[in-house]
């Protein structure tokens, strides 16, 4: 494993573990992985030496964070836990009173990093920030960070906050680049740093899924990602995944987060369904890309042009009756 060096007192993996799956019924993974496999995971990424552990109040309405706690365990100084606060009321009386909600779900007194889940629209972050502080006075949260942030308004937060805003957790990946115009570089030259969800886009970097091969979860069935036209769209990206994962004995999958943590800013989060995955998701931390393989993936995700947005619902809509 590999870290960060971003002067907090655990150290940060570069590659985390996301759990929005634990608990949560969309996922389709049924009751024994979460009385069982979610904890077998948790225990194996920690043997491994990942130290982010990723959940939020809303994933499963709490019981995400229940499992995750339970599962950590005696290993609660080793590693780096995150929960996040979806920002309904977000006036700081409330925000204190629902951290403290998470943190005993967690089975927890301290929460190394306290996200907003996405920003309010008709709330701004200084009555946030406010709750934000008095947190971290009492000692309850080390860090704060956001989650689906712009860069003006992770300014913005920090700025209410009156000190730093560790981090900012965005979509990206190879076919969701958008971090890369502002974000990235703010946070290397900054000492900041952006957290990676869906490093994998659900799944579909692994290779695995086609047009015959559809995912059959109702979440990543309602991403249009997973369309027949993009799944046929994204063939010539995978195959240079392909391509670079035979260069070192990999898989596509590992391929694909070794390109999102080549930036040195950036952590990952991805989800694991079971202890294999955990394990095959660590090695990516030891990958060293060369530039010339880094630039031709970033070219064939430039390539990638999927059917996204309004243009997308008709054939979503078709997918749906197709099946």
């Amino acid at each position: 494993m590999r870290y960060l060096s971003a002067g907090t007192t655990t150290r940060i993996s570069r590659i985390g573990l996301g759990a929005w799956q634990f608990g949560s019924a969309g996922w389709g993974y049924g009751q024994d992985y979460a009385e069982q496999e979610a904890s077998a995971i948790v225990r194996r990424a920690v043997e491994l030496g990942v130290t982010v552990f990723d959940t939020a109040e809303i994933y499963g309405f709490g019981r995400s964070e229940r499992i995750l706690g339970a599962a950590i365990g005696e290993d609660r100084e080793s590693v780096f836990l995150a929960t996040k606060l979806f920002p309904l009321l977000p006036v700081a009386p409330v925000v204190e009173q629902r951290a403290v909600a998470s943190a005993n779900r967690l089975g927890t007194r301290r929460i190394d990093l306290y996200q907003v889940h996405q920003p309010n629209p008709v709330v701004r972050d200084g009555t946030i920030m406010r709750g934000m502080r008095a947190l971290q006075r009492v000692g309850l949260v080390s860090e704060v960070g956001v989650s689906n942030y712009s860069l003006d308004r992770w300014r913005a937060a920090e700025h209410a906050l009156g000190s730093r805003v560790l981090s900012n957790q965005v979509r990206y990946s190879l076919v969701d680049r958008s971090p890369e115009q502002y974000l990235l570089p703010f946070a290397e030259s900054t000492g900041h740093i952006v957290i990676a969800y869906s490093p994998l886009a659900q799944g579909l970097l692994s290779g695995k899924y086609d047009r015959d091969h559809r995912p059959a979860n109702r979440l990543r069935a309602g991403n249009p990602l997973f369309l027949p036209e993009n799944l046929d769209r994204v063939g010539d990206l995978i195959e240079t995944l392909r391509e670079v994962a035979d260069a070192h004995a990999a898989t596509p999958a590992q391929i694909a987060l070794a390109w999102v943590i080549h930036h040195p800013a950036v952590v990952a989060i991805p989800g694991a369904s079971s202890v294999g995955q955990v394990e095959s998701n660590v090695v990516a931390a030891d990958i060293d890309l060369t530039e010339d393989e880094y630039q031709a993936l970033h070219a064939a995700a430039v390539r990638f042009r999927p059917v996204t947005g309004p243009a997308a619902l008709p054939h979503l809509l078709r997918s749906r009756v197709a099946r």
